[in-house]
């Protein structure tokens, strides 16, 4: 085997990112908290790297006003923490196959939270994420951190990714090669990528074929 590791992204990657849903959360908290909410999480400096309680917080959110927006937002994400078609046998099959399986996710702490229910549980060899380690992508050590768990070195591990926060790029310069994912019939979701000079797929199976 070429590598002995794929470390995958989780939104827009191994799940979809469902923009209307995302946007009916975000109604619903400024409902409860004033109307300029979004604003205040979108320029939040801990949403994605530190408890979700500390990221309330910091966008000014009412302390007794916490568990009932914990709540919303474990119920919304608890609907999209849906694997994509194939995802999950592709999974157990880079396993079943000497592979080792990485996960490297930009999410808050409900996704942590939620992790065991869902069909992802069990299927990963190493699972960083940002809210836990307060650190994001594209930051070396986030990589370096995986790899870490995984006990790879960066140019034994390949990363797949749709792009988004660098992701890509930032693999590459800790020593990883990078896959591109992006939907069938359409172009990658970030600007920038539209001449990815590496390998891409539309399709988590896809990563298999990249593989052989």
């Amino acid at each position: 085997m070429r590598y002995r590791a794929v470390i995958f992204d989780l939104w827009e990657t191994l799940i979809d990112w469902d923009r209307e849903a995302a946007t009916a959360l975000g109604d619903e908290v400024a409902a409860l908290v004033g109307g300029d909410f979004g604003e205040r999480w979108s320029h939040s400096t801990t949403r994605y790297n530190a408890p979700i309680r500390v990221a309330l917080a910091e966008a000014g959110v009412p302390a007794e006003l916490h568990d009932v927006i914990c709540a919303l937002r474990l119920r919304h994400h608890r609907r999209s923490l849906i694997p994509r078609p194939g995802a999950v046998d592709t999974l157990r099959r880079l396993r079943e196959t000497g592979y080792l399986v990485g996960l490297i996710t930009v999410c808050s702490e409900d996704i942590e939270v939620l992790w065991p229910e869902t069909e992802f549980a069990g299927l990963f060899d190493a699972e960083v994420f940002s809210s836990r380690v307060g650190l994001s992508k594209p930051d070396p050590r986030i990589y370096l951190h995986c790899c870490e768990l995984l006990g790879v070195e960066p140019p034994q591990a390949v990363f797949v990714g749709d792009g988004a926060n660098d992701e890509l790029a930032g693999a590459r310069r800790v020593g990883m090669d990078a896959i591109l994912i992006h939907r069938d019939g359409e172009g990658p979701l970030w600007p920038g990528l539209e001449d990815w000079d590496g390998p891409r797929v539309t399709s988590i199976p896809g990563v298999l074929d990249v593989l052989e």
